[in-house]
């Protein structure tokens, strides 16, 4: 499995207790596991491991499914084929060949009442494996088709690369994983179909889609839609599929029109997506085992504040916070504040950023790391930060900073912004406020002994808006890198 990025946001997981037991709650495995404490000697089942016909409404009516459905056997088939392939059940095959074989209950239908959590995760996963394959393969009504015309099978005349099937899929659950972790996305909202189609088809710089691109997505869209309905029954989707209304009018008329927006009304039609908690658990373990970094929240938990401080560096701001949360638990106050103020030190290009996770991660330590901070109320780098944590405590005698500092800390800041979210809007706003709250910001701020000082500048140079303060912004980010020598 391959995604864009070269690594992935962190996502947080649900504990492995709470993914297990909504694993056994999944329409598909609970089947598989019903029908395996079922299971017994006089099973009968094919040469492939397969119940035969004649055992499949016994199947159905053991799993609770209504006779008269025309699908219960098929639901009854699936499941079966879940146990086989997770191990819940064991065939032994014919010794005759034309025979039946033999079925008793798998060492893994143990586990799921004698093992731990990993243990119900793991056999889940297989059953994750299965249906990813089936939701490869072409269409059983296609194959059936060329062989009553041909006799056989040319996976090259039906289109069917599968390689390149299973690289769209991967792709686009990938691409699903990514909006579900990623802040921009908020994590939490259905992706309609559309824009999930095109997110693998339409290229980034196309501006208005051909009709074939267009159909190409449309022909996804229907590709996607039996695949979500597919996962859906194993807890790895929340799905709404397509309407069979418009199902049926893209058969007449033709592609979609380009893909509709998130805020259109009809959106719901085209069909909506998201992954659950097991899902992303389900997909990273995918991942992972394609050697693919997807990183979650908790890992750097028993690691040295230097690895906190630089893996959340790039981690969006919500994963920051539960990252830091979830390392401060291991620490007591006192000793957990000298460590991170020890690591937020530093000249290079990451220590801006270092130490606004560090004053992140200090905001969320009681009144005990006090002593930590007055310790370094005289540290150039560090003292700023130590002041602003002290008055936000309500601490008597902190020392007021000097005009020097003041900047310092305000060059600082800028560039870890910058570095944390880039142009924003945010940090657009913060330039504004000290171009207007300090008429000769910029005849002071060139002179700050600090390396990002220059780029600081220039960056306010781009983001105010006022062409005479900006140009007065280049001209200090001129001064500041003569200055520097650079």
């Amino acid at each position: 499995m391959s995604v864009s990025p070269a690594t992935l946001p962190p996502v947080l997981l649900h504990s492995e207790a709470e993914l297990a037991r909504a694993a056994l709650a999944t329409p598909l495995l609970s089947r598989a596991v019903r029908l395996a404490r079922w299971a017994g000697p006089e099973t009968r089942v094919g040469a492939g491991g397969e119940l035969v016909e004649a055992q499949l409404p016994a199947a159905a009516a053991e799993l609770g499914l209504d006779a008269g459905d025309p699908d219960a056997a098929a639901y009854a088939s699936e499941a079966w084929r879940i146990a086989v392939d997770t191990g819940l059940v064991e065939v032994t095959d014919a010794e005759e060949e034309g025979g039946e074989g033999t079925v008793t209950q798998g060492e893994e239908l143990a586990l799921l009442s004698s093992g731990g959590p990993r243990d119900v995760l793991g056999i889940w996963l297989g059953a994750l494996d299965t249906v990813y394959a089936d939701a490869t393969v072409p269409d059983m009504e296609d194959l059936l088709d060329v062989l009553e015309e041909k006799g056989e099978v040319d996976f090259g005349e039906l289109g069917w690369d599968p390689q390149a099937e299973a690289d769209f899929l991967d792709g686009v659950l990938g691409n699903l994983y990514l909006l579900t972790v990623g802040d921009a996305a908020g994590g939490e909202g259905p992706v309609p179909l559309p824009a999930l189609a095109a997110s693998m088809i339409v290229p980034d710089d196309m501006g208005e889609p051909t009709d074939d691109v267009l159909e190409q997505v449309s022909d996804a869209m229907m590709k996607l839609d039996d695949q979500f309905r597919l996962f859906e029954p194993l807890g790895l989707v929340e799905y709404q599929p397509v309407d069979e209304a418009l199902m049926a009018e893209i058969d007449e008329t033709g592609p979609v029109a380009e893909p509709a927006p998130v805020d259109d009304e009809d959106v719901t039609r085209y069909g909506m997506v998201r992954l659950t908690p097991l899902g992303l658990y389900g997909i990273r373990a995918r991942m992972l085992e394609a050697g693919v970094d997807a990183p979650a929240v908790g890992e750097l938990a028993d690691k040295g504040a230097d690895v906190l401080l630089e893996g959340t560096s790039g981690f969006p701001q919500a994963a920051a916070q539960a990252e830091i949360e979830q390392w401060l638990a291991r620490h007591e106050p006192l000793g957990a504040a000298r460590e991170l103020l020890a690591a937020a030190r530093g000249g290079d290009e990451g220590a801006p950023l270092r130490r606004l996770r560090c004053q992140q991660a200090l905001s969320l330590v009681g009144d005990e790391a006090e002593p930590a901070l007055r310790e370094v109320l005289d540290d150039p780098e560090l003292g700023g930060l130590a002041r602003v944590w002290l008055a936000e405590h309500g601490a008597a005698d902190v020392p007021a900073p000097s005009e020097a500092l003041v900047f310092w800390l305000t060059i600082d800041t800028i560039a870890a912004q910058l570095a944390a979210e880039g142009n924003s809007e945010e940090l657009q706003g913060l330039v504004e406020g000290l171009a207007q709250q300090h008429s000769g910001f910029f005849a002071t701020a060139w002179r700050v002994e600090h390396p990002a000082t220059a780029d600081v500048l220039e960056a306010m140079g781009r983001l105010h808006p006022d062409k005479k303060v900006a140009k007065e912004a280049r001209k200090a980010a001129f001064k500041a890198r003569s200055q520097q020598g650079l």
